[in-house]
């Protein structure tokens, strides 16, 4: 193993100074890791009792440091040399400064990471940390409700075969210090007034809304969910087959598509009621969450993974319920797949924009030429050019003038649908009285070459 670090902390055994470095790691701005069952020169020697030691320092942690650390920290488990090591990782907090509880906010409470060590804090430091801690967290705002129910969220729970007892409203830190249902408790429930939009668009602006769906005034855990759902269903599949094999290419990364939203969720401030937004169009999608960096994390740092979470108590149940795998993935993940330029700063808003993939262009532009020299029907090619947006079926067979609904069906609209030029609105249902009809990446390709 490497040396230790500004960011790397050995220990051979958990040891009674764990407090102390966890704190000092949770007060720097980058966070950091602590691992156990390495020496300080870096060899492993592995830990006898993982599930043992993994319990008692979930436990330190989160009975013996203030403010609440939930949500801030991992603890997992690494092979090494066949070895065990438990690694706990840690994000830097807004709330800080962090103190071990028993020695409260002082000298001997509060430390911070420099070089290799964790060292005391000054009076001066701690007081200038205090001062610029943040106090509008979701956690000190009241609910607006206090008539809250959580029938969704532990649905969720116990699909994972994890109980909340009666006493998760504290555990999950719902409550304010007046015992009071917090704001955090309010996005949870199964009712509330916050709701997240998806919008869809024909073309590559805003001009010409088709679609505009609304998840949410329920669990933020469920309307997640379904946007997760959503978005996988519009993040379609192209197919090409060669003389070898049959390859299959989605619009975007679905991983980074994936991460991307559930950034965009857990670290929106919330403070101001607006929510994150989707938006699809023809050569993008667009991601838009609230609130700009949080301050003192810098562009370089968020590149970098260093996570520093705006809702602490948020990124807790997302980890519990494995919507979050690790601390800091999200971004590193999405840059296996998009560059930097994807992600844009504005003072205010976050925002993420994923171009169509490349490949997909291509493979479409080689479909509709083979599909032009396969040579499309006059039918379907009449059909093509009469659609606009999303019509009904009646509508579209007044526009190209027949009357006989057989000879639609057979000539027009079952070989436009069968050849991927146009789709249905709602695939699930297609005799739905609601049903309409659109064109596809393809169709639009095709129309354009008339």
């Amino acid at each position: 193993m490497n040396t230790e670090t500004n960011r790397i902390e050995y220990k051979q055994q958990l040891t009674v100074d764990l407090e102390k470095e966890a704190v000092a790691f949770l007060n720097y701005k980058e966070g950091g890791v602590i691992y156990i069952g390495i020496d300080k020169k870096g060899n492993i020697v592995g830990v006898s009792d993982v599930d043992g030691d993994m319990l008692k320092i979930k436990d330190r942690l989160k009975n013996n440091i203030m403010p609440s650390c939930m949500g801030l920290f991992d603890v997992s488990v690494e092979n090494i040399e066949y070895k065990n090591i438990i690694k706990i990782t840690f994000a830097s907090g807004l709330e800080k400064p962090y103190y071990i509880k028993k020695h409260g906010m002082s000298e001997k409470g509060c430390y911070i990471r420099t070089g290799t060590a964790a060292e005391p804090m000054s009076a001066r430091q701690i007081e200038h940390l205090y001062s610029r801690r943040v106090r509008n967290s979701l956690g000190r705002i009241q609910s607006p409700r206090q008539d809250l129910t959580f029938e969704q969220l532990k649905i969720y729970y116990e699909a994972l075969g994890k109980t909340l007892n009666s006493q998760f409203s504290k555990n999950l830190e719902l409550l304010t210090e007046e015992d009071k249902f917090n704001y955090v408790a309010y996005l949870m429930a199964d009712v509330n007034g916050m709701s997240m939009k998806v919008a869809k668009y024909d073309g590559n602006d805003r001009v010409h809304l088709t679609e505009n769906y609304e998840y949410g005034y329920c669990s933020l855990v469920k309307a997640t969910k379904q946007i997760l759902d959503r978005v996988e269903l519009e993040n379609r599949i192209f197919a090409k087959i060669t003389p070898k094999e049959r390859i299959e290419t989605r619009l975007w990364d679905m991983i980074a598509l994936r991460e991307a939203i559930i950034n965009a969720v857990v670290h929106n401030d919330y403070t101001r009621e607006v929510p994150p937004k989707l938006e699809f169009f023809d050569n993008r999608i667009e991601i838009t969450s609230y609130g700009g960096l949080p301050d003192g994390l810098s562009e370089y740092d968020f590149f970098e993974g260093v996570s520093m979470p705006r809702n602490k108590e948020i990124m807790r149940i997302f980890k519990d319920l494995e919507l979050v795998e690790h601390l800091g993935s999200g971004v590193p993940r999405i840059l296996q797949s998009y560059e930097k330029e994807c992600f844009h700063f504005l003072d205010n808003f976050i925002r993420m924009t994923f171009p169509v993939t490349e490949q997909v262009t291509e493979q479409v532009t080689e479909q509709v030429t083979e599909q032009v020299t396969e040579q499309v029907t006059e039918q379907v090619t009449e059909l093509i050019r009469v659609l606009e947006k999303e019509m009904e079926r009646q509508e579209i067979q007044d526009r190209l003038g027949l009357s006989h609904r057989e000879n639609f069906r057979s000539n027009y609209l079952k070989p436009a649908l069968e050849q991927g030029l146009i789709e249905m609105t709602i695939p699930d249902k297609p005799k739905s009285r609601l049903q309409k009809y659109r064109l596809t990446l393809l169709g639009k390709q095709l129309k354009g070459q008339q």
